[in-house]
């Protein structure tokens, strides 16, 4: 049982910087694989980035391979998603997921979303 709350989102411009944070409640979060999604309003939900309950398989989308970085603290109940060289195309709304299979194309546990907007 997880509750996850992300924050980070905002505006910026094509080449700049951004970091997601979702925070997750309760004690249980290290026992999930936690990941994050993002969709565009009228296209599918897309997987970005995705790492296992111990950290020790992490896994990304080509499209966002080198400049996201996904990361997880155990100690603070969070999961990080470290976004470089933003691209326009990188525009959606992110949200955090837990579950129990890492390889999962959709997880269990879901946030609100937070919207990255990335200007041309």
């Amino acid at each position: 049982q997880v509750q996850l709350v992300e924050s980070g989102g905002g505006l910026v411009q094509a080449g700049g910087s951004l970091r997601l944070s979702c925070a997750a409640s309760g004690r249980t979060f290290s026992g999930y694989a936690a990941g994050w999604f993002r969709q565009v309003p009228g296209k599918e939900r897309e997987f970005v980035a995705a790492i296992s309950r111990d950290s020790n398989r992490i896994r990304y989308d080509d499209s966002v391979k080198d400049r996201f970085t996904i990361s997880r603290d155990y100690a603070k109940n969070m999961v990080y998603l470290q976004m470089n060289n933003l691209k326009p195309e990188d525009t959606a709304v992110y949200w955090c997921a837990a579950g129990i299979d890492f390889w999962a194309r959709a997880y269990d546990y879901w946030g609100q979303g937070t919207q990255v907007t990335v200007s041309s």
